[in-house]
């Protein structure tokens, strides 16, 4: 580790008290290569702000999600001139915002005023799901990370959606769109990542800022891919549904390819219930199809992940 003469020097429980580290975890890192050991003034051993600054380093790479095997890495490059600033860029790029969108402040009247009273256990779920965040010492209002996502409750709410039936289908929408990102971030791993992750030549701080900037370019590539689909099937589903409640008044496409079905009486029935009986068609249909394709989501996961470990060493 190298660095301009210190004008401090500090013994270890100085040393830990000034960086808000223990004595024990000062040596645990020396022992494991992370932290020079100190340098021997007599009887004493003395440490450096240098060491200061490289603890402040470790913290901050161990709240980034690092383990103590990487940090060692990361921090052996520093000191071999290399540098941090690359792969810390691509670090903030990853974990920089991925929208424009800007949160916001929402107070409980407010609130209130936009899904029509008061509503505690709603307020609770809002909170635990993400969409309200509580902000400390002031118990009236709330950050609003996704100002976009409220509106959409609100407005689903106006349209006489009960908030808990949108709580809930929230979540399942939460769990869907992980698997579409999951899957996206295997694809784009394998066809253009791998090579700055796997590859030692490609962890110099050129190729942390190209893919930096690779990250800025394909960002929204996601969103959009998703926004075009979503828009695609939406209309298909959404002209589906309203041919077959409007019935034999409309004219519906002519399905060359639909064959019939024996379900067990118990299952139409049970759709029944649930849609009515002029529905229970459409609604089997589009069950199916929903399955399908989240079916076909978990099929290209585990087909990418089974490749990328038949490519790997043993």
């Amino acid at each position: 580790m190298t660095g301009p003469p210190s004008q401090h020097t500090y013994r270890i429980e100085d040393l830990a008290h000034r960086t808000g580290t223990s004595v024990r975890t000062i040596r645990a890192y020396q022992d494991r290569g992370l932290l020079p050991r100190a340098e021997r003034h007599g009887r004493a051993n003395l440490y450096s702000d240098a060491h200061v600054t490289r603890l402040h380093q470790i913290a901050h790479l161990l709240d980034r999600g690092y383990t103590l095997a990487s940090i060692r890495e990361l921090l052996e490059a520093w000191d071999t001139g290399r540098g941090l600033g690359g792969v810390l860029g691509l670090v903030a790029e990853v974990e920089g915002p991925w929208t424009d969108e800007q949160p916001d402040r929402i107070t409980r009247a407010e609130l209130d005023a936009r899904f029509g009273g008061p509503d505690d256990d709603a307020v609770a779920e809002a909170v635990e799901l993400g969409v309200l965040e509580r902000i400390d010492g002031d118990t009236d209002t709330f950050l609003v990370p996704s100002p976009q996502e409220l509106a959409a409750a609100a407005e689903l709410h106006g349209a006489g959606v009960p908030l808990s039936a949108i709580a809930g289908h929230l979540r399942e929408l939460r769990v869907q769109v992980e698997h579409i990102a999951a899957c996206f971030l295997e694809f784009t791993t394998e066809y253009v990542f791998a090579r700055y992750l796997d590859d030692p030549e490609h962890r110099t701080d050129a190729h942390a800022a190209e893919a930096a900037s690779l990250v800025r370019r394909l960002r929204p590539l996601a969103q959009q891919t998703v926004d075009a689909e979503l828009a695609r099937a939406m209309r298909a589903f959404a002209t589906r549904h309203l041919r077959s409640h409007l019935g034999s008044g409309a004219p519906a496409e002519p399905r060359a390819d639909t064959r019939t079905v024996v379900l067990p009486a118990g299952t139409i029935e049970a759709v029944e219930r649930l849609v009515g009986a002029e529905s229970v068609a459409a609604f089997i249909a589009l069950a199916a199809e929903r399955e399908v394709g989240a079916r076909a989501l978990d099929d290209l996961a585990t087909t990418t992940g089974a490749s990328r470990g038949l490519d790997e060493p043993a």
